[in-house]
C-alpha cells in the first residue's frame, strides 16, 4: 500500500540510547536533559531566537490566542487544517475568514484591513503547505491597527525566507512535531518568539502558570513536552537532511513527469526556500480530482484531499464564503511523498494521474 506520508523511524538502536539516558537520570517529564538538548540543538539549527517545545502542535496556538485574543475577533484563512479555527473558536474568539491568493494559497493579504473591525485583536495565518504568507504586508497592517500576529508554521521546519527561519516572524510561531511531520517527535510541538518578556509570558502558559515551585505567574495549561518526545526528537534530528533530501528527490520525479498541462501547482513565494514537506496538486475541476483520487485506490494508492473542505464550511462556524478557497479545497489533491517512496511507484502514480 502506497501512503500520502509514512512516519520516518530513526534506528531503533538510537532511540534506545536516548531511552537509556532517561532511565538513567530517573526523570520523565518536566524540564529534563534531554528536552534541554533538543531545545539548544533546535535553536541552533533553525537558527531561531526562542522556542518552547510542547507535547503537540495544538497547543501553541490555544496558548497564543488564549494570551492575545482576548475573546475578540480573529482574522484567519479557511485554508488550512482544521485545529487553526477550531483553536480560535475553543478560546471564546470569533473567527473572521479571509479569501486566499489563488496561486500561493496563503491569506490573501490585500483583503486583511477590510475585515479588521474595533473587535479585532489579532490575526492568525498558515503558511500553507511550508509556503510563507507575505509577511512583510501582514506585518505593516498588524502594526498599523495594532494587532498580534500568530502564525501556523506547523508544516514549516527549515523553511527560510529572505535568509531567515520564517519562525522568526510574527510575534508567535508554532510548529507541529506531528509523526507525519518532516521533523517529529511522535506527538509534539513547539512555539517560538522574539523576545524575553513574549517567551516567560508563553513559558509560565504552558506549564500551569507556574512562577517557581508553589508560586503563580498567571492562569497556565499543562503542555510541556515529556522526556519520551525528546527521545524520539534527538533521534530523528540527526536524519534531517537525508529527509529532505530524500523528499525533494520524489518533488522532483512530480515535476518532471506530471502532466502540467492539466494540473497547477503551488506557486512558491519569492525569496522562500521550501521544505518539500507536501506536494499538492490542483485539478482543473473536482470531478477530475475524485476520478483520480478513484484510480489510485484501485491500485492501493492513497493520496490525500488537504485541506478540505475549506474551513468557512464547518458547522460550528457562521462564516462569510470565500470563493477562492473553497473552489481550492475542492480541487486540491496531496500526492503520496515519503522517504522511502521509489521510481517505480512514482511512476505508477504519475501515469495514472496523467492518463486521468
Amino acid at each position: 500500500m502506497i501512503t500520502v506520508t509514512k512516519t520516518f523511524f530513526p534506528p531503533i538502536e538510537d532511540y534506545q540510547t536516548q531511552l537509556k539516558r532517561i532511565w538513567d537520570n530517573q526523570w520523565l517529564t518536566n524540564n529534563g536533559k534531554l528536552y534541554q538538548e533538543l531545545t539548544k540543538k533546535l535553536r541552533e539549527h533553525l537558527e531561531i531566537n526562542k522556542l518552547i517545545l510542547m507535547t503537540n502542535g495544538t497547543l501553541p496556538i490555544q496558548i497564543a490566542l488564549n494570551a492575545y485574543g482576548k475573546a475578540g475577533e480573529v482574522i484567519t484563512t479557511p485554508f488550512s487544517y482544521v485545529a487553526t479555527t477550531s483553536s480560535i473558536v475553543w478560546e471564546k474568539c470569533t473567527p473572521v475568514f479571509v479569501d486566499i491568493h489563488p496561486e500561493y494559497l496563503t491569506i490573501d493579504e490585500t483583503k486583511i484591513e477590510a475585515a479588521i473591525t474595533k473587535k479585532t485583536t489579532a490575526i492568525l495565518a498558515t503558511h500553507v503547505y511550508g509556503n510563507p504568507c507575505h509577511v512583510e504586508a501582514i506585518e505593516v497592517i498588524a502594526k498599523k491597527h495594532n494587532l498580534k500576529v500568530i502564525y501556523d508554521a506547523a508544516h514549516c521546519f527549515g523553511v527560510t525566507y529572505k535568509g531567515q527561519s520564517i519562525l522568526n516572524y510574527g510575534d508567535v510561531s508554532t510548529c507541529s512535531f506531528h509523526a507525519t511531520k518532516l521533523f517529529h517527535t511522535g506527538e509534539g510541538g513547539a512555539l517560538f518568539c522574539q523576545d524575553e518578556l513574549t517567551y516567560q509570558d508563553m513559558w509560565y502558559r504552558h506549564n500551569f502558570g507556574h512562577n517557581g515551585p508553589g508560586m503563580y505567574h498567571g492562569l497556565g495549561i499543562n503542555a510541556k513536552m515529556s522526556e519520551l518526545q525528546a527521545a524520539m526528537g534527538l533521534s530523528v534530528l540527526p536524519y534531517i537532511k537525508h529527509i529532505i533530501a530524500e523528499r525533494k528527490r520524489v518533488c522532483e520525479y512530480y515535476d518532471e513527469h506530471l502532466n502540467f498541462n492539466s494540473l497547477t501547482k503551488l506557486k512558491l513565494r519569492e525569496g522562500a526556500t521550501w521544505n518539500y514537506a507536501y506536494y499538492p496538486v490542483i485539478f482543473e475541476s473536482e470531478s477530475l480530482l475524485l476520478k483520480a483520487i478513484k484510480d489510485l485506490e484501485i491500485q492501493n494508492i492513497h493520496p490525500r484531499r488537504y485541506f478540505f473542505p475549506s474551513l468557512e464550511k464547518l458547522p460550528y462556524i457562521n462564516s462569510n464564503q470565500c470563493p477562492v478557497a473553497d473552489k481550492i479545497a475542492k480541487r486540491v489533491l496531496c500526492l503520496p511523498l515519503y522517504t522511502t517512496l521509489f521510481d517505480e511507484d512514482l511512476n505508477k502514480i504519475v501515469l495514472i494521474i496523467n492518463n486521468g
